[in-house]
């Protein structure tokens, strides 16, 4: 850039002729016309494409390959290497690589879509799906998370669930509209088998029973993008990314997906604090204005569960979802609704909760909770130490010193065992924290039996803090009691003691 700076002065500002500047500087008649006219190196200009003889008789085949592949999924596309390949060993192709890759992009480039701008109104959303990994009590897995998104604020909210279902939809609906406060008058979706049973056409749908429920219950309108065409609903797939990227890298190691959950709501309002690029405010106060022209939420939320009718059999099980779950042996062979959650499984009897169990995501497992088996092994003792459903029930210390106490007593003619599981039943009305303190007591105190053990789980009053009311009791105001006189025991003390 020097040497072009000073032969233009040398020309243009001292005068030298050029025929001078040409013999010092060495350079031909064209190259100084080029540095006088122009005030920096123009860099290399091709004017037209060189022609390419062995690339000429293989664009047709090459554009017929990219025809192609637009019916195919994005992840099994040619790639510009592939093509070369398949060129060379199947059409005769001679020459290089890089031909076929300039090729290639030509095509694309020619052929690539080109978008619009959009605006996005207050109150709408977006909602999708993403995949990612996570350690759950060591153990790596992969799981489907929920992300809405309001693109007026570009406030989002994300969740993760154990598997891609139709409970997942649902109770990522419920969160998130607990979570901004209200129900956005629009939300836009993709076409998940979750939501569409079937598409009819551009822009009808049929909405799965499931999702209709959850639209019925909170009045919004829906909006399903074009198939294939994600971009009708960009802003929610740049948050899936974002929240992968910033939300769970490293992957996060966790006991349970309740506690990840409870982290992930804690960066989302984090994450309210942040100002966008073009915006004049924060996300946390754009997202009032989003508020402001949302629908509120139903006096009753969406009771998000399956329900599945059935019956318990002889074992006091009821299947869901290929796993069993136990329930009061009372309730064998009686019919029952399951109500299936993300999280719980509950089990009704006429509209009476008989049974709550953690839900089982895995296949065929089985969740038994002992107590619901006391009452039946209270007639059948003997099969105390082998009933299945208490194999992995870790009861105190003390739960083990009283049973062999009971079993020990001569009183019991035999039934220490049976008088044991009837203080276990007890757990069918208190706590295992009450009635833990209540077994350590009567151990300390040497009482073991069932009533004694149950005296010490009633409440006791402070004496000190009873009161007698009179109220409703008129008739006694005229009683009159009178003072006690302590000096007739004091001589009853004397004369016992001369005696």
């Amino acid at each position: 850039m020097d040497r072009w700076t000073q032969i233009r002065k040398k020309v243009l500002v001292e005068g030298v002729s050029k025929r001078q500047v040409m013999e010092e500087e060495g350079i031909h008649w064209e190259t100084l016309q080029k540095i006088l006219a122009h005030s920096q190196p123009p860099g290399y200009r091709m004017y037209r494409e060189r022609p390419q003889p062995k690339m000429g008789p293989f664009l047709g085949r090459i554009k017929q390959i990219l025809e192609g592949d637009k019916h195919t999924h994005k992840k099994q596309r040619h790639t510009a290497k592939r093509i070369f390949e398949r060129l060379r060993d199947e059409d005769g192709y001679t020459g290089g690589y890089s031909q076929v890759k300039k090729a290639v992009q030509g095509f694309k480039q020619r052929n690539s879509e080109v978008f619009v701008p959009l605006t996005h109104r207050p109150g709408e959303a977006q909602v999708d799906f993403g995949h990612a990994l996570v350690k759950l009590n060591g153990v790596l897995v992969k799981r489907p998370y929920f992300v809405m998104t309001l693109p007026f604020s570009d406030a989002f909210y994300v969740q993760m669930f154990e598997r891609e279902s139709t409970e997942f939809v649902w109770e990522g609906h419920i969160r998130a509209f607990e979570y901004f406060g209200g129900v956005p008058w629009r939300i836009s979706y993709d076409n998940a088998t979750t939501l569409v049973s079937d598409i009819t056409g551009v822009h009808k749908r049929v909405l799965a029973r499931h999702f209709q429920q959850l639209e019925s219950h909170y009045l919004f309108d829906h909006h399903f993008c074009t198939v294939r065409r994600g971009n009708e609903k960009g802003v929610v797939e740049g948050i899936v990314k974002y929240s992968r990227l910033n939300f769970m890298v490293p992957v996060p190691q966790v006991g349970s997906l309740k506690e990840l959950n409870g982290q992930l709501e804690v960066k989302c309002e984090g994450d309210l604090q942040r100002k966008l690029r073009g915006k004049n405010a924060t996300k946390a106060q754009l997202l009032d204005e989003d508020k402001a022209h949302f629908r509120p939420l139903p006096a009753a939320a969406f009771d998000g569960c399956i329900k599945q009718a059935t019956r318990a059999t002889s074992l006091s099980l009821v299947r869901y979802d290929t796993n069993d779950y136990s329930v009061p042996s009372q309730w064998a062979h009686h019919p029952v609704l399951v109500k299936g959650y993300t999280e719980r499984v509950d089990i009704f009897h006429r509209e009476k909760l008989i049974a709550t169990h953690t839900r089982l995501w895995g296949k065929e497992g089985v969740v038994f909770n002992p107590v619901h088996y006391l009452a039946v092994l209270e007639g059948k003792p003997g099969a105390l130490d082998h009933a299945r459903p208490l194999e992995d029930w870790n009861l105190p210390e003390s739960f083990p010193l009283l049973r062999r106490r009971m079993e020990g007593k001569e009183k019991f003619h035999g039934e220490g065992t049976r008088e044991y599981i009837k203080t276990l039943r007890l757990l069918e009305k208190y706590s295992m924290g009450r009635l833990h303190r209540a077994v350590k007591k009567a151990v300390q105190m040497e009482i073991y039996t069932r009533d004694a053990v149950a005296q010490l789980l009633y409440p006791r009053e402070d004496f000190r803090l009873t009161t007698f009311s009179l109220a409703g009791r008129e008739h006694l105001r005229r009683v009159q009691v009178a003072r006690t006189d302590l000096s007739a025991y004091r001589e009853l003390m004397v004369a016992g003691g001369e005696a």
